[in-house]
């Protein structure tokens, strides 16, 4: 009798609590973290590769480099001094996609670093002028402190580079940015 009450109570329990329960969903919303990028996720990302038409030279997969340079003259000589302020080799991997929506933007780059998963961040936005291998960055950071660089592009596609230049009195700051395409080559 025992025996059949708990099987009973087991019965009730398992029919009504696990249907609203899910380990998908648990693990959701274990995994859910804030973050201050536009969010894709697979599905919307799947769409906006769908919509293309042909194939692009742009698009793919990077890495990126970096650096900055300061060139400033002295105080009380005319000589100018250059000093390279910051240098990264490969520190992110992106995706470059074409966006064909109606944002105003002509591609998207999206950071492959896994830590807003399961979507992605578009921390990048380019623009194409009308020559064709120049383009205009808009790189999106938090809190809207965007930074735009400009780009040019080779001919085959495989590498972006990028320059942003910033005047403090008596000094030259400049932002160097290279993108090497990893895939599809």
């Amino acid at each position: 009798m025992r025996n059949k009450l708990i099987k009973f109570l087991f019965f009730v329990l398992a029919t009504f609590l696990l249907p609203g329960c899910s380990f998908h969903q648990l693990y959701q919303k274990k995994n859910v973290v804030k973050s201050p990028y536009e969010q894709v996720d697979y599905q919307a990302l799947v769409k906006r590769y769908m919509k293309k038409d042909k194939s692009d030279i742009m698009e793919g997969i990077y890495l990126v480099s970096g650096s900055v340079t300061k060139k400033s003259t002295g105080f009380m000589n005319s000589a100018e001094k250059e000093k390279i302020k910051d240098r990264r080799e490969n520190y992110a991997q992106v995706a470059i996609l074409r966006d064909p929506g109606e944002t105003g933007r002509d591609y998207i780059e999206l950071s492959l670093d896994r830590e807003f998963l399961p979507s992605y961040s578009i921390v990048g936005e380019f623009v194409t002028t009308t020559s064709g291998n120049l383009l205009v960055y808009k790189h999106l950071e938090p809190k809207n402190k965007n930074t735009t660089f400009t780009f040019t592009i080779d001919e085959q596609g495989d590498i972006l580079e990028g320059v942003r230049v910033e005047n403090d009195g008596n000094s030259t700051i400049t932002y160097h940015l290279s993108y090497v395409k990893i895939y599809p080559k």
